[in-house]
């Protein structure tokens, strides 16, 4: 009895600077109305608890629920940069495949290849 008048104190203390919640936590204040702020306080800390349990101890808590959310707009990010990578590769394959002659540059800047008599320069990086 002695430990809940304790924790019941200790409360009191919390609560007291909460404004409206102050006077729910003494019960010298109850008077004629003790059930019903009794079962207040009850109800009060029930859904604290349950609050607690749901939101920081279950297995789909809050924290975990934050991480997805910041993983999914991370992925989503990821998506448009492959999108715009792809619409890019589709483009240039788009012109190597309409025009020889971009073919030809492309082959020759990036793999190297000379027609026969063409002096070939190779700069090192």
């Amino acid at each position: 009895m002695q430990r809940i008048s304790q924790a019941e104190s200790n409360l009191s203390r919390f609560f007291s600077k909460l404004g409206k919640f102050r006077d729910i936590w003494n019960t010298e204040k109850d008077g004629k109305q003790a059930e019903k702020r009794s079962f207040i306080r009850y109800a009060i800390l029930a859904t604290a608890v349950f609050l607690l349990l749901v939101g920081f101890l279950n297995q789909n808590n809050f924290v975990r629920w934050i991480k997805a959310g910041i993983e999914i707009r991370q992925q989503e990010k990821q998506m448009e940069r492959y999108q715009r990578e792809i619409k890019e590769m589709d483009n240039q394959i788009h012109g190597l495949t309409t025009s020889k002659d971009s073919l030809e540059q492309y082959a020759r800047e990036h793999f190297n290849f000379a027609e026969p008599g063409d002096d070939v320069y190779l700069e090192e990086d």
